[in-house]
């Protein structure tokens, strides 16, 4: 299970360090996709195909879910992760998905969550604000 947060700078190659509490759970090798409100996610192989699982079972015979399989599956790119903990991110993934040398790596339970640093903090921000009135709405769903 992935959990916390990490303030990281990607090198100039665009490889990125994976945090040590990480690290031993991800293993050698990882898929990265696109994640959702902004963030890239990064899977073990292990969750990946649980992952690839749950899409399977989207009826293709709907526009949505067609379009979200399309997209989410198009941004896959396998990682290996070498002896130093790092990770080279695809330029077209950090380039499309506006990822700066400054990044955040979130755990968020079955996969990592890379998020451009200011884009999170302003998201964290708001999200913060109304943290209370989100977790008495999830209750409610229940």
């Amino acid at each position: 299970m992935f959990f916390g947060s990490f303030v990281h700078n990607l090198d100039n190659k665009g490889r990125l360090v994976i945090p040590s509490k990480m690290r031993d759970e991800l293993g050698a090798k990882a898929y990265i996709l696109k994640g959702y409100d902004g963030a890239l996610s990064i899977y073990k192989e292990a969750d990946f195909v649980a992952l690839m699982e749950e899409v399977k079972s989207l009826p293709f015979t709907k526009r949505n879910a067609r379009a979200h399989l399309r997209v989410q599956l198009a941004s896959v790119c396998e990682l290996d992760i070498d002896k130093q903990g790092r990770a080279l991110l695809p330029t077209q993934l950090l380039n499309k998905y506006k990822i700066g040398k400054e990044v955040i790596v979130i755990g968020a339970l079955d996969h990592i969550e890379v998020w451009n640093r200011s884009d999170y903090e302003a998201y964290e921000k708001a999200a913060d604000s109304s943290f209370e009135d989100i977790a008495e709405e999830l209750e409610d769903n229940d």
